[in-house]
């Protein structure tokens, strides 16, 4: 069973070609059993602010850009709703995390990380800390925080890579010099800070922290480069990649449990665009799929998740990341 330890990490957008693979819910190519998670407890719970960014990149899994409105601007009241639903079911949630598009171009963003402070949750906001943050309403806002909750807030920024070219190519010329300046003024001003790369150019793991923590000690940023929940350097995903569907099998024969892979502990609200109320989805990863949409509400999204889809195996289960903190 070598085809379970497979780790090819490359990316790309284009649609998987038909194989048999990851077509029916319960049952693999094979025939075997797929394996499903479930919801063990709700201690994530991801918020996506739209899919609106400041920039296009070359390898976006959500498409995000200037024009891509498929999921619209959450609102406060949005959130207010759930964290009322968690608190009626009392869920132990810990986490409310925020990703987008770009969090900050949502006018609403300072409100809602506001209300989820003040309910006592901790806040993650993934960001490419560029001009939308750099509005002076936002930095305002951000210090206000900073304040009054200290470090129970943290921004992940979007850093593909420590050099500027890398970065740049993926995300556009200038890019770099602009998200180093936001990650400067939030070390300036006290605000905690995570970063998140990727692993689309190779290096192997211990070559990217060493060159993420040399980037850290000349910006005199204070992010541990090994700690990976301040260095997140997730897998990449690409749906033309053959990579092996999840039997309940392979739960004994990696070693690994149900309860380790992300949507064992988090779910994501989105709102469709035209749509009259959000919805849950069992993951960040896969917004637009409706095998993954499991209800409007956190009661009705306990259901298990089939792992039916190549993001299931290739970067939860086989490459062991996660998008919370």
């Amino acid at each position: 069973m070598i085809w379970c330890l497979m780790n090819d990490q490359t990316f790309s957008l284009k649609l998987r070609p038909s194989s048999g693979k990851f077509e029916h819910p319960d049952l693999t190519a094979k025939g075997e059993d797929r394996a499903a998670v479930e919801l063990v407890a709700l201690t994530t719970l991801w918020f996506n602010t739209g899919t609106l960014c400041n920039i296009a990149c070359q390898n976006c899994y959500i498409e995000s850009s200037p024009t891509n409105d498929r999921l619209e601007y959450l609102t406060t009241n949005d959130v207010r709703g759930y964290l009322d639903e968690i608190s009626t079911l009392g869920w132990p949630t810990e986490e409310i995390a925020f990703t987008g598009g770009e969090p900050f171009m949502n006018p609403d963003m300072i409100d809602m990380a506001r209300l989820s402070l003040e309910r006592g949750f901790r806040v993650l906001i993934l960001t490419n800390a560029m001009r939308p943050m750099m509005r002076k309403s936002m930095r305002n806002g951000l210090l206000d925080l900073k304040q009054d909750f200290g470090d129970r807030l943290t921004l992940r920024v979007s850093l593909d890579h420590f050099t500027e070219s890398h970065h740049d190519e993926e995300r556009g010329k200038g890019s770099y010099a602009l998200t180093v300046k936001g990650m400067e003024w939030m070390r300036d001003n006290g605000v905690s800070m995570a970063v998140a790369g990727r692993t689309l150019w190779g290096s192997d793991l211990s070559e990217q922290r060493q060159g993420y923590a040399r980037f850290f000690a000349q910006h005199g940023f204070d992010i541990d480069a090994d700690d990976p929940a301040q260095t997140v350097i997730f897998p990449e995903m690409d749906e033309t990649v053959d990579v092996p569907e999840i039997t309940t099998a392979c739960w004994g024969i990696l070693d690994k449990s149900p309860s380790e892979v992300m949507c064992a502990s988090s779910r994501m609200v989105v709102k469709r665009s035209g749509a009259a109320r959000p919805t849950v989805l069992a993951c960040t990863l896969l917004p637009y799929d409706q095998q993954f949409e499991l209800g409007e509400t956190l009661a009705e999204a306990r259901k298990p998740v089939k792992l039916n889809h190549p993001h299931c195996a290739k970067f939860c289960v086989l490459g062991g990341a996660s998008c919370s903190a």
